[in-house]
């Protein structure tokens, strides 16, 4: 019984983590200068019949750090053939170059879900035109304003921007199947053949070569960069933000993984310290959520994991602990058996004052539309910011690049490529789905790749203590550990909803690309 219940959690999960992007913060974001106008855009076109490759080419400027850039952005459609050498899909992207410099790195991005286009890191963080939005709050209806990107990482590496299958401008063809694409190792080689035919149709094979994927984007990440190492494509890095490697991490609550409980514990604390929900709060949150990682390791894993029941004044004495770093009632704690899982926990926090917490972004809060629920009715951050990402890309891609289609753009096709998604991998199809092993053997057969591990603080979607425990245990020979650097930020699943966070994760971005090791 406690089997079933256990896989009953964890399909709940692999539905609900449509986290990638909708992708994540607390004071209002600075205006960036006006922006300036693109310096000889196309014209607009109408884009040609979605059955064949195409590119809309237009030429731009953007000045970055007292630079000026000189960039190409690239629309286009490149297929993708099934095994039988037939065209199955057509994958659309946006590739921004800087004129004249082949030899400069090149950056593959993409979001998550599965089932999210890559619409939220493009508008939102290291594109080159980026959505201003209200920082931790609603962004309301528009009008919303697009300026040139300061946080734009296209200074230091050309970019591509790749939709999955069925997300974005992204199609299944005739001669396809969205089961050939939809499920763990499917999408592993969709973006696989996808990167290899982009390098060698635009001559980049000698260029370095770098992922970077968001929330489900890092659990592709990792199998893609071994897969792409098997094909002779050794990557240069990969960075990972708001990750998610193993799926036994994200199962928490009753009949769910112990371990998930555990994992999530110093995230809710992050948030509870946020809204001001500690008891005696401590003014530093770094040095705050580090005593709740040593507490949630060293005494609330075991109080779980114990085989003997504890005895009442060892049960009081954990609650009092876990209250401590919550700021949950010991009431509700002792009701939930101590495993606080993040659903209830968005909804406990501020019950009181008839608010829910974000899912993707704790700082964010909503009216709760039913106070007697035990799960909120939606994500605060999912509703403050989707609007805004929606209508900005809808306009950007047909006003500046130029891609005139009647086809709308999806930003996330959870129904659809959610549902019929296939986390099973060749014959382990009973345990939690994972890639942590994939890039075990990404890092061992390239022991020169690197790997920068960005998170939010606040983040519930995927808690930054789950990825430290995935890489922690990705089995590399303790020589290649000096390979991996972490980044962390006070914002949640995007972290570059805050300027102030989008700034430095920029400079950490560039640290990775420039520094030797």
């Amino acid at each position: 019984m406690q089997a079933v219940r256990r896989s009953s959690v964890l399909l709940c999960v692999l539905a609900a983590l449509a986290c990638g992007s909708l992708p994540a913060r607390a004071q209002e974001a600075t205006p960036a200068a006006a922006p300036s106008a693109p310096a000889a855009l196309a014209k607009p076109t109408a884009a040609p019949a979605p059955v064949r490759e195409h590119t809309i080419v237009t030429k731009h400027t953007i000045v970055v750090g007292g630079k000026t850039l000189n960039y190409t952005a690239t629309a286009g459609m490149l297929t993708l053939k099934n095994d039988k050498d037939e065209p199955a899909a057509n994958v659309f992207y946006t590739a921004y170059t800087v004129d004249g410099e082949k030899s400069r790195p090149v950056t593959f991005v993409y979001n998550g879900g599965p089932g999210s286009s890559s619409m939220w890191l493009h508008m939102g963080s290291i594109g080159p035109r980026r959505l201003q939005t209200a920082d931790g709050n609603p962004n309301g209806g528009a009008p919303y304003t697009i300026v040139d990107n300061q946080h734009t990482l296209l200074d230091t590496s050309d970019i591509v921007f790749i939709d999955a299958v069925g997300t974005g401008y992204s199609v299944v063809l005739p001669k396809g199947s969205g089961k050939d694409f939809w499920g763990v190792d499917e999408d592993i080689r969709a973006f696989d053949q996808f990167i290899r035919k982009y390098v060698t149709i635009n001559d980049r094979w000698n260029s370095p070569k770098y992922l970077f994927g968001e929330s489900y984007g890092t659990f592709r990440s990792a199998g893609l960069a071994n897969a792409l190492q098997d094909h002779g494509l050794a990557l240069n890095g990969v960075t990972i933000l708001s990750t998610v490697l193993d799926y036994a991490t994200l199962s928490p609550g009753p009949g769910g993984e112990d371990l998930a409980d555990v994992l999530f514990l110093p995230t809710e604390a992050a948030v509870a310290w946020y809204h001001n929900r500690i008891p005696n709060k401590p003014a530093d949150l770094a040095t705050f959520v580090a005593s709740a990682r040593a507490f949630a390791m060293n005494e609330y894993a075991p109080a779980l994991m114990r085989l003997a029941p504890m005895t009442a004044a060892e049960r009081t004495a954990i609650v009092a602990k876990i209250h401590n770093f919550t700021g949950l009632d010991p009431a509700f704690i002792e009701r939930a058996d101590l495993r606080i899982t993040p659903g209830r926990f968005e909804k406990e926090l501020l019950r009181t004052s008839g608010k829910i917490v974000g899912r993707l972004d704790g700082r964010y809060t909503a009216t709760d539309g039913d106070r007697n629920a035990t799960q909120p009715e939606f994500d605060a951050t999912d509703v403050a910011i989707t609007g805004a990402y929606t209508a900005s890309f809808e306009r950007y891609s047909r006003d500046e690049l130029g891609w005139k289609t009647e086809d709308l753009y999806k930003p996330t096709n959870y129904g659809e490529v959610n549902r019929g998604w296939n986390f099973s991998r060749g014959q382990n199809r009973t345990s939690a789905p994972q890639t942590v092993d994939d890039l075990r053997q990404a890092m061992t057969k390239n022991p020169k790749l690197k790997l920068l591990s960005a998170a939010g603080y606040y983040d519930l979607a995927t808690p930054f203590f789950g990825m430290e425990y995935s890489l922690a245990h990705v089995g590399i020979d303790p020589s290649l550990r000096a390979n991996i650097s972490y980044a962390y930020y006070p914002t949640g699943h995007m972290v570059y909803l805050n300027d102030a966070a989008a700034a430095k994760f920029k400079a950490d971005l560039v640290r990775f690309y420039t520094e030797k090791r």
